[in-house]
Formats: structure tokens, sequence, C-alpha cells
């Protein structure tokens, strides 16, 4: 078998298993987005989106955001800077202590818990089958 028929062999094997992969990773996703913790995820987003005091928290920080970054890069203000910080730290204050922001910020986290746990069992169940921690990959004493 010529050298150019091996590698089309090769290249259609990996084609079939990264296919596969792709496949399983599909399938993956779809459970994971059809999970109890995307679902809340999602509700608790749609309430904030939909919080006028929420948004109007939000837009105000980030415009103060944009004045702190003015007054450190271009004014080089000192006095203004530490102004604007203690401004941002109080509307900062005010958004967490609405109970859907925490409860939203609880779903991020329980969505970011579920997807670590996840890559960890990915990683975990990868490593075993091929040593990947210790390289061990331990070759046959004998070749009988």
């Amino acid at each position: 078998m010529s050298e150019q028929n091996v590698m089309k062999q090769v290249h259609v094997r990996d084609l079939y298993v990264r296919g596969d992969i792709l496949k399983k990773t599909q399938e993956l996703a779809d459970a994971i987005a059809a999970s109890e913790e995307v679902a809340l995820y999602r509700k608790a987003e749609k309430q904030i989106q939909s919080n006028e005091r929420v948004q109007s928290l939000i837009k105000l920080i980030k415009k103060k955001q944009k004045e702190l970054v003015a007054f450190q890069t271009t004014f080089k203000n000192e006095q203004m800077v530490q102004k604007i910080e203690k401004e941002i730290e109080e509307l900062q204050d005010e958004l967490d202590s609405i109970p859907i922001v925490s409860q939203f910020q609880q779903t991020q986290a329980d969505l970011n818990y579920l997807l670590q746990m996840v890559v960890s069992a990915i990683r975990d169940s990868v490593s075993e089958k091929i040593n990947v921690e210790t390289g061990d990959d331990t070759p046959p004493a004998r070749c009988d």
C-alpha cells in the first residue's frame, strides 16, 4: 500500500472519529441546555432584563466606569477617581441588594459549577484512559 493511501485511510478514520466526538458533544450540549440549571438561569436572566431599576443601575455603573477611566487616564485627577470609585461601589451595593440580582448571580454560579463538573469529568475520564497525568503508558515487558 502506498504512503498516500495510508494517509487517506488515516484521514478518513480521523474524520469519522472527530465526527463521532462532535456528535456526542452536541448531545452533551443539548442535555446541558435542557438542564434545570439552564432553565433557572434563563428565567432569572429574563427577570433581570425586564427590571427597570436593575437596568438603570447597570447603565449608571457603566457610565461611571467610563468616567473613571477618563479621570484615570486623560485627566489624571486622583481626587475625582476616588470620588467616582466610591459612587460605583455604592451603586454596586445597591444593585447587589436587589433580590432578583442575587438570585441571578446564584443561577450563574450553579450553571458554572455544572459546566466545571462536566469538564472535570471529561478530563478525568480521558486521563484515566491514556494516563495523561503521569505519562505511564507502560509498554509490556515482553512482546511474545
